[in-house]
């Protein structure tokens, strides 16, 4: 696969990915990379897996979870900065 522009490979697909932030439904106003809350009941989860369809295949894809729900179509990428 082809590195993306930023340098990254294949961010689609696959599975649904942990995130940091805690799930709060958006306010509806636009932002640029809004700050998720420091507690919650739900995490975000990003992207799609090989479960979903294709017209939510895209890293923007949003959902959340309970933080100790598990199954074959959650997982997590590991990041180095």
């Amino acid at each position: 696969k082809q590195a993306n522009e930023l340098g990254l490979y294949d961010l689609a697909g696959n599975v649904m990915e942990w995130c940091a932030d805690w799930y709060v439904a958006y306010s509806g106003a636009f932002e640029i990379n809004p700050k998720g809350y420091s507690s919650g009941q739900y995490r975000v989860l990003r992207g799609c897996s090989w479960t979903g369809n294709a017209g939510n295949c895209r890293v923007s894809d949003r959902d959340s979870a309970l933080p100790f729900n598990r199954n074959s179509n959650i997982g997590f990428r590991l990041a180095r900065d």
